[in-house]
C-alpha cells in the first residue's frame, strides 16, 4: 500500500491548496507559540474551513494545557492531535475521544522501549533535539527501522526527509505516513510547490 503524505508547518491558504493539489493526504497545523510555524487557530480555521472533506487535518501541541488542546480541536475541526512534547500516558489519557499521534522524538534504541502501551492511534518517528520539538530538518538514525518496523501500531516517519531520500526512506521503514516540513520550503520559510509535488510523487511511487 502507498504511504500517505502529511506536509505539516501550513501558515497560509495557498500552501495548504498547494499541498493538495500535489496530491497530500495530510496537513499540519502547529500550535506551538515557540515554533517559527506556528499559526493562531482563528487563522488556521479560516484555512481548514474552505478543505475539501477527504483531507486530514492535524493539530501539533507541545506540553500544553489539556483544556486548550480540546478546546482548539473542536473549535478548528481538526482530525488528529499530534502530541510533540513530553505528554505521558496520563496526559494521553484525558484527552480520550480524540484522534491521536505521539510523537516519539528518537534519542536512541531505548526511545522505542514499551511505548505500544500508550493511548494514541499513531506514531510518528522524528529526530531529538535538545532545543526543539520538530522541524529540525535532521534524520534520526535509521539504522533503528529494524525495532520500528516490529511496531504493531502504524506509524509515521518524519525528520530530515526530502524529495531525494523520501523513496528510501519508505522502501526501509514501510510506514503508514511519511511527514514532511522544511524538507518541501523554500528559503523564506515557505512551502515550494514544485518540491511538495516532487516529494509526494517520490513517496507513492
Amino acid at each position: 500500500m502507498k504511504p500517505k503524505v502529511k506536509i505539516c508547518g501550513i501558515t497560509n491558504i495557498k500552501d495548504a491548496l498547494d499541498a493538495l493539489w500535489c496530491g497530500a493526504d495530510l496537513l499540519g497545523f502547529v500550535f506551538y507559540k515557540k515554533s517559527r510555524r506556528y499559526i493562531e487557530p482563528g487563522k488556521a480555521k479560516e484555512i481548514i474551513d474552505i478543505l475539501p472533506p477527504f483531507v486530514f487535518k492535524v493539530g501539533l501541541f507541545v506540553n500544553e494545557k489539556v483544556s486548550k488542546v480540546k478546546k482548539i480541536a473542536k473549535y478548528c475541526g481538526l482530525d488528529f492531535i499530534q502530541l510533540h512534547g513530553d505528554e505521558d500516558k496520563k496526559y494521553l489519557k484525558k484527552l480520550k475521544g480524540l484522534r491521536l499521534i505521539k510523537a516519539m522524538r528518537i534519542k536512541d534504541k531505548n526511545t522505542l522501549n514499551n511505548i505500544e502501551d500508550l493511548p494514541c492511534e499513531l506514531f510518528l518517528f522524528d529526530s531529538y533535539s535538545k532545543s526543539e520539538f520538530g522541524g529540525t530538518g535532521r534524520a534520526f538514525d535509521w539504522i533503528l527501522s529494524k525495532k520500528i518496523r516490529k511496531i504493531k501500531k502504524p506509524y509515521i516517519i518524519s525528520g530530515g526527509l526530502t524529495p531525494c531520500n523520501v523513496g528510501k526512506a519508505v522502501k526501509i521503514f514501510l510506514p503508514y505516513a511519511v511527514d514532511v516540513s522544511s524538507g518541501v520550503e523554500n528559503k523564506n520559510g515557505k512551502k515550494d510547490k514544485l518540491l511538495m509535488k516532487e516529494f509526494i510523487k517520490n513517496a507513492k511511487k
